[in-house]
């Protein structure tokens, strides 16, 4: 569910202020938050999977999906994130088989995906495999036939008359109140049940925006006391990030990107954004880069309906820039079709004409420490061009490793020369395999959408 929480106060008072002053010399003089996360060391150089389980085969099952982790593994993939795997409210249903996010029990698995033993053999394959699981946690709000609604009716919230009430429009599910303690033990409790009863090693908690901060804190501190657990909020909050979370989506670049796509935005938006996000949030912080997720699919089209011609590039983006990159189910198999949100509509794995694309990607993140995530990785120094104003260069450097990343954010061949000795030196053209000397004088040429990505480890 798209969180509508996209901004904050803090984010455009602070902005004003800043564009008021001078833009981007006072951005300089403004220190962003500090972050006390401790970051799991497994997460540093992660690439991210949404596992839509429903949709992933034709028998929608744990066992069915489990035959998928050795290709997920080869395709560079470390965490794999569940969509809720719990039973589906009826009361209210939306479609046929209901949303995900209608949940009918936090400590039981919906019948349709298999049992609680299938789910654990799953993580213990994963475990096995070297990557982790994070499993969709719903807060915000139950199913209308969750147990809590006849037995804890006090634990939601009401109207002016004394109505339980639905946020939004979201018709199949019933609000939480958290100002009742007791609700929020019961969720911790559930939380907890998760990390100890199937060894999952974290949550991507949904609409994290509409509960209240400090209970994410204590949630995180209690599922720590575990184990040590990675936290992603469906939200764009800097104070997620200074106790709760190790990272949030980049819902606002993303849409930037859409924008770009379209002619409507360009470089220039993208450069306003970092000086916007690199004040707001913590060095550590870790914000998820995607073309495509769930909602995005299914509501607001294919990665190919938005983007077009562009989809590559942008995906190269999402592996270089300071984050996460994401990957949902179908992605690499060049999905074009919008997946049914309420009903079975099964991904055709026929081919995958991506999975060198991601692969190589997965590598190149892997293997070049100046794209890890928050402060293991290099800081994004944007890179100034002769010659193209649709031309984004920006450097990345880390311990000797140097990853320079260009495209053309533009439907037109564009010639153009780069400035500035820190990109100087000798390169591996990563896609090409080829070496590439670049100095001042070096001219570069890139078709419509197209990109480079430079890596050297100073030798």
């Amino acid at each position: 569910m798209i969180t509508p929480f996209l901004t904050v106060a803090l984010a455009v008072l602070l902005l004003g202020g800043l564009l008021i002053a001078g833009c981007m010399e006072t951005a300089k003089e403004i220190q962003p938050p500090e972050s006390f996360v401790v970051h799991p060391e497994w997460n540093r150089n992660a690439v991210i999977y949404e596992v839509n389980v429903r949709q992933f085969t034709p028998e929608g099952t744990f066992n069915a999906f489990m035959e998928h982790l050795p290709r997920l593994k080869e395709l560079g993939v470390d965490i794999l994130w569940f969509m809720p795997v719990h039973p589906i409210g009826e009361k209210n249903r939306k479609g046929t088989l209901g949303s995900y996010y209608s949940v009918k029990d936090y400590k039981a698995i919906n019948p349709e995906f298999g049992t609680m033993d299938d789910f654990r053999a799953v993580v213990n394959r994963a475990h096995e495999l070297g990557m982790y699981v994070i499993l969709d946690w719903v807060a915000n709000h139950t199913a209308w036939d969750n147990p809590w609604v006849e037995e804890h009716p006090e634990w939601y919230t009401r109207d002016t008359n004394g109505n339980m009430i639905a946020p939004f429009d979201w018709t199949d599910v019933a609000e939480l109140d958290y100002d009742n303690d007791n609700m929020r033990a019961a969720m911790t409790d559930a939380l907890k049940f998760w990390v100890e009863e199937a060894d999952i090693d974290g949550y991507r908690c949904d609409v994290a925006a509409e509960v209240p901060t400090d209970f994410w804190e204590s949630a995180r501190a209690a599922l720590d006391s575990v184990k040590p657990v990675f936290m992603l909020a469906e939200a764009e909050l800097p104070e997620h990030h200074i106790h709760a979370f190790d990272m949030s989506y980049a819902w606002e670049l993303h849409h930037i990107m859409n924008e770009i796509a379209k002619g409507k935005k360009g470089v220039a938006d993208i450069d306003k954004y970092f000086i916007k996000h690199n004040t707001l949030y913590p060095r550590d912080a870790y914000r998820m880069y995607f073309i495509t997720n769930h909602d995005e699919n299914s509501w607001n089209g294919t990665e190919y309906e938005r983007l077009g011609d562009a989809v590559d590039a942008f995906a190269v983006l999402t592996y270089t820039l300071p984050g996460m990159p994401l990957i949902y189910s179908g992605q690499e198999a060049a999905l074009k079709e919008r997946l049914e949100f309420f009903e079975k509509d099964t991904i055709g794995w026929d081919d995958f004409p991506l999975k060198e694309f991601y692969t190589s990607l997965g590598k190149l993140r892997k293997e070049n420490k100046a794209l890890w995530s928050g402060t293991s990785g290099g800081v994004l120094e944007r890179v100034r061009v002769n010659g193209s104003k649709d031309i984004y260069a920006f450097l990345r450097t880390k311990d000797g490793n140097k990853v320079l990343s260009l495209t053309n954010m533009s439907l037109h061949d564009t010639v153009f020369t780069l400035r500035g000795p820190a990109v100087e030196g000798v390169y591996l053209d990563w896609f090409s395999g080829e070496q590439a000397e670049v100095d001042k004088n070096t001219e570069f040429r890139l078709g419509p959408w197209e990109y480079k990505v430079l890596v050297s480890n100073g030798n």
